[in-house]
């Protein structure tokens, strides 16, 4: 059997992204917070599990965000970025 090489697949032993820190300067920048429902600013329904820069895994409880490069953000976040998906 021929070997196939998958780019873009990560092995599994790869360390998931650390989860942003609510407090950070660079989530206090955009309002995050880790639960839409308390989140200043955030409108009924909008989180970031249906958020277009949301790149987490659809049913996850977190994933990586478009806006924090190498950081994981909570599915049921918000933040001021928020896009609706297309």
């Amino acid at each position: 059997m021929p070997f196939v090489a998958l780019a873009g697949l990560r092995p599994r032993s790869a360390a998931a992204a650390p989860l942003l820190d609510a407090a950070s300067a660079e989530a206090k920048a955009v309002n995050y917070g880790e639960d839409a429902a308390t989140a200043s600013g955030a409108t009924a329904g909008s989180r970031c599990a249906n958020c277009a820069l949301y790149q987490g895994p659809e049913g996850s409880t977190e994933g990586p965000c478009q806006i924090f490069p190498g950081k994981a953000v909570k599915a049921a976040g918000w933040c001021s970025s928020w896009a609706p998906q297309m």
